[in-house]
């Protein structure tokens, strides 16, 4: 499953986040469904996290440069301190996308882009 989201959301793929979004939508509803007799909230809620760590990420580096990060986030309720700390290490995008890019880019955000939820 790990591998298939890797693909899907690879971030040299050249497709939006709605795009993106559209084909996990194809995909991820069917293996929940195939694995929701399994027990296991917290892994369910482990790759939840993980899946919008790695759509975050992908939005960071579509954004590709530290005026474009720093206007995005901040556009999005980041403080401006954050934001520029957050665009002075525009190439980082997989730790920067941990930091506090979750305040710009919540769940909620992700929700109203379709993205489907794993955990119950």
């Amino acid at each position: 499953m790990k591998e298939r989201v890797r693909g899907i959301t690879r971030r040299n793929g050249g497709r939006s986040l709605p795009r993106v979004t559209e084909e996990l939508k194809g995909y991820l509803p069917g293996w929940k469904e195939y694995f929701k007799q399994a027990d296991t909230p917290g892994v369910f809620s482990d790759l939840d996290k993980w899946i919008r760590h790695k759509l975050r990420c992908l939005q960071l580096k579509q954004w590709k440069r530290g005026k474009t990060v720093f206007r995005g986030t901040w556009a999005r309720g980041m403080t401006e301190r954050t934001a520029a700390k957050v665009a002075a290490n525009t190439r980082r995008w997989w730790a920067n996308s941990a930091i506090a890019i979750h305040i710009a880019l919540p769940t909620r955000y992700f929700d109203e882009l379709g993205v489907p939820r794993l955990a119950p």
